[in-house]
């Protein structure tokens, strides 16, 4: 089976078209229509066998992996997903592998309403590089710019339940019903909640690297500082059985692939964020406040402050 067959087999075949897909699949270049008083929204990330996820995992959810770790980066935004870009490194043509993988890319992107519109095939270590683009009515998207002293920080979801997750399955855990496993290898992108946080969010970026150090790369675009109370943090139960409560405060701040949002906001519209994001069926959390002064203070229900030393994943 070679590349062309590969390509019609799994994916052109698969693929679902968009009224604003002039041409996909099958050209030098995919040709898209823009909405007018729309902007666009990109982004692109890789996945490596070893680094990113278990070679082992199961093809269905390394596809579905794939495109949630890039549709989060949309929801960040408040983008409404449209259009991806696969290019596919692969040791070999295999069949049943590239049946599962395709089938667990495309049953996420049709959830999302996705449309897969070209990339690129090759053979190498196994790789996946997506690019997906949003669509975002002109000047309300979200950034990590914009948080303002006494703005409310909000966690969606639990994090830490993902490293959990990713501990079990390297320690020999096939149970892909155990939720913390799931969390790990199917994570949902929280796109409804970007959408229904425009207009509400002064600042929000997608937790990939860790609690902390995505909480830190919001802070520092918006030029400040916060507080976060441990005792709010929405802890699961797998994670408090797994670790106990001072080890999953630990590893939710600093644990990395949960594809949670963070987003602050200010105090008179909190509730308004609460009650938006529970209409699309999300759980948020307020678990701290933006401070003027520099920096990351974490405390007890004592006031009691800890210290992490490594804010979560990092890539070099």
């Amino acid at each position: 089976m070679d590349e062309f067959e590969i390509i019609r087999r799994h994916f052109a075949a698969k693929a679902k078209t968009r009224d604003d897909v002039v041409l996909g699949i099958g050209d030098d270049a995919a040709l898209l229509k823009v909405p007018s008083g729309h902007e666009l929204a990109v982004s692109t990330d890789s996945l490596i066998a070893g680094v990113h996820f278990p070679p082992d995992l199961p093809p269905d959810a390394v596809g579905h992996r794939a495109l949630a770790a890039n549709l989060s980066d949309l929801a960040a935004m408040g983008a409404k997903p449209a259009w991806v870009l696969m290019a596919l490194t692969l040791p070999h043509a295999d069949e049943q592998w590239l049946d599962g993988f395709s089938r667990g890319f495309f049953a996420l992107a049709d959830k999302h309403g996705v449309a897969l519109v070209g990339g690129n095939l090759a053979r190498g270590p196994l790789n996946i590089t997506l690019t997906v683009h949003g669509l975002v009515e002109q000047g309300t998207a979200l950034t990590r710019r914009g948080a303002q002293p006494d703005d409310r920080i909000y966690v969606t979801g639990s994090p830490g339940d993902a490293t959990t997750g990713r501990k079990l399955l390297q320690a020999g855990s096939t149970d892909f019903a155990d939720p913390c496993v799931r969390r790990f290898a199917y994570p949902e992108p929280r796109v409804a909640a970007g959408e229904a946080l425009r207009g509400i969010a002064t600042a929000a970026i997608d937790i990939s690297d860790g609690l902390l150090a995505d909480l830190g790369h919001l802070l520092e675009a918006s030029d400040q500082g916060a507080k976060l109370e441990l005792d709010r943090l929405p802890l699961s139960t797998g994670l408090l059985r797994q670790h106990g409560k001072e080890a999953a405060w630990e590893i939710a701040l600093t644990g990395g692939d949960d594809y949670e949002l963070c987003f602050t906001t200010p105090v008179a519209r909190s509730a308004a964020a609460e009650s938006r994001l529970k209409e699309v069926g999300c759980p948020a959390t307020c678990i701290g406040a933006i401070e003027a002064k520099s920096g990351i203070r974490c405390v007890d229900a004592q006031g009691r402050r800890y210290e992490y030393s490594q804010a979560g994943h990092r890539h070099f």
